[in-house]
Parts: structure tokens; sequence; C-alpha cells
């Protein structure tokens, strides 16, 4: 079977890291034909007056699937983000990021494994903002809705529940938030009996925080509203190395696109300083959700085996390696595994 899936190289060092991932996921033998757009961001609005072409868009509707580069966001002014508008515009309701420990990196703890799930489209981000220029007043609403909760609690669950997950911790600010949060927070309590194999607690947003940096061991699955679970998912990824490491889906209902969730770090863009392994990670959540079970479990393993023997790392974590030095040594092992 050939797989078609849309292909957003980005910006920056976005076209370094997927061309490593590229050239891994082709390792395993598997049959894919990549749609390829290599214009986003600021080079698309110039090319086209838009940062995130309707081409785009129809590609990952019709294909069901894509893996995305690093786009530069503009600070302040510009654009939209393009991933809030990829979100938005094809439903990705869900914000999966797992956050889980690699052998070989230096960290304050060993063994972490957690999952974050965010509400992916509503809250602060919704984009719904007022301006005063009279009283230099900014008004942005965070909308949260019952429907929307609902589908990210269920996807949760059903997540969970599938990888045979233990704990689900509901997170809120319900005790001030007092209609919003506690709504989240009861829609989580409902949908809770229908999986009686899953532990289920809850924890206030900022008692979260501190309890993440202290006892990361307590905790598994967390699911919460958008700007939190954004929060929380870069502070879980500083738990394991960093944002240069972890993994990062969204996902809705008909389609669903993978990506690196650092940034496109323009400063070291062309000097094959790059580190893939973010998105290498991804490729892996999406050879899975393609059913790829077999070539997901081989990129996992020898990533994995990779950072286990240290020898041929990016400087971002401890090596001196490059990224084309790291690319071809993983897709060695990939290739020789999947041989085997």
């Amino acid at each position: 079977m050939t797989h078609r899936i849309t292909l957003l190289p980005g910006d920056g060092i976005g076209p370094e890291v997927v061309d490593a991932t590229v050239r891994v996921l082709e390792a395993t033998g598997i049959s894919v034909s990549w749609d390829v757009f290599d214009k986003t961001g600021t080079d698309a609005v110039e090319a086209f007056g838009t940062p995130l072409p309707d081409d785009i868009l129809d590609s990952i509707s019709e294909n069901r699937v894509a893996l995305k580069g690093p786009i530069t966001t503009p600070l302040g002014g510009g654009f939209k983000s393009v991933n809030v508008t990829l979100r938005q515009r094809l439903d990705l309701f869900a914000n999966v990021r797992p956050c889980k420990s690699l052998p070989g990196i230096k960290t304050p703890f060993e063994n972490v494994d957690l999952i974050i799930f965010r509400e992916n489209t509503e809250g602060l981000y919704s984009g719904i903002e007022n301006y005063d220029e009279r009283l230099e007043i900014s008004d942005t609403i965070a909308r949260i809705t019952r429907a929307g909760s609902q589908r990210i609690m269920r996807f949760a669950f059903e997540y969970a529940h599938r990888e045979g997950r233990r704990l689900i911790t509901l997170v809120h600010k319900a005790n001030i938030l007092k209609k919003a949060g506690a709504m989240f927070l009861e829609i989580g309590r409902d949908v809770a009996p229908d999986y009686p194999e899953l532990e289920v607690n809850d924890r206030i947003i900022d008692n979260m925080s501190m309890q993440l940096v202290m006892y990361p061991e307590r905790y598994d699955c967390i699911v919460t509203t958008n700007l939190f679970g954004d929060i929380l998912s870069d502070l879980c990824a500083g738990l394991v190395g960093g944002l240069g490491v972890v993994a990062g889906a969204n996902i809705g209902e008909d389609c669903a696109a993978f990506e690196a969730v650092h940034g496109s770090a323009p400063d070291i863009a062309g000097q094959n300083k790059a580190n893939p392994t973010a998105l290498i990670r991804s490729a892996v959540m999406m050879l899975r959700y393609i059913g790829e079970t077999s070539a997901a479990t081989i990129v996992e393993e020898e990533l994995e085996a990779a950072y286990r023997e240290g020898t041929t790392l990016t400087a971002d974590v401890g090596g001196s390696s490059t990224t084309t030095e790291f690319r071809d040594y993983l897709v060695d092992r990939v290739a020789t595994r999947a041989r085997s």
C-alpha cells in the first residue's frame, strides 16, 4: 500500500529536520507518495498573499494526514499563526504531546512518561479579541463550549484506554473560573465512569505546574484546555530534555497533522546543526496513525538505541555530530533492522 501524505517543510531549520525524517521513514521500506508544499508562512504570503494557501488545506483534507516542519510566527503583528489556523480550519481539536524520557539525556528526572491532551481549537486561542483604542484596553474571550470539552475528554479517555494507561488528571481553574472551569471539570467527571479501569483525579492548573516539577512520576495522562495545555506541554518537554526531543500531533475526526513542536530556529538554519529527533518522534506517531505499527516500532526503538549509544548525537543533546551525520546513522540502523 502506498500512503499519500501532505508534507510541509516549513522554514528556518524546518527543511533540514523534515529531510532527515523523510529519509528515516523511507528506510523502513514503507511506500509513501509525498504531496510537498514548500511555501508556508512568510514565503507563502510573498508568493500567494496568504500564509496558508487553500491548496494545502485541500491536500490535507484529501490525504487525511500531514507531516509538518516548524513555521515562523511573527511576534505581535503580522499574520496569524499557521499552526493555529491549521488546527481551526481543519478542526484538529486534539493536541497530543507525549513527553517520554530518552536514554542518555541527563535531566533531573528519569523514566518520565507523560501525555498531555490539550483542547486545540477553543479557549484563549479562539481568536475573539477586541481593542478599545481610546481607552487602550484589550479584551480577549476564552471561549469554552460543552461540545468542545466533551470531545477532548472522550478522545483522551479513549486514547488512554487503548494504550493501556493508568491515570487521567483533569487540569482546570474551577476555583476561579466558576463557569468555564467548572463545566470542563464536570464533563471530565461525567465521562470517567465509562472507563472504570482508569483512575481519575483533578488538579488546579497552578498546583499542577508545581506537582509536575516535583513529582512527575505521580502522573500519566493530563487533559486540559487550550492555554493550560500549551504551557504544561512545554513544561513537560523540559522534564525530558526540551522541545527538541518531544513529539506532537494535532488530530481531528477526519485528518491529522504531525509536527515538530519546537521553533524554526532561524539562527542556526542552514548550518547542519538542527536536531531532527522531535519530528522523527512525531513521525512515529504518524506511522501508528496510518496503521504502520511495525515501522513505527522499528524507528522508535532504533532512535532510542542511538541515544543509548550516544556516539552520533547533535550538539543540543551533548553530542558533536551534524544533522546529516545523525540522519545517516539512524537511516542505516533503521534500514538494517527493516531488512532483518
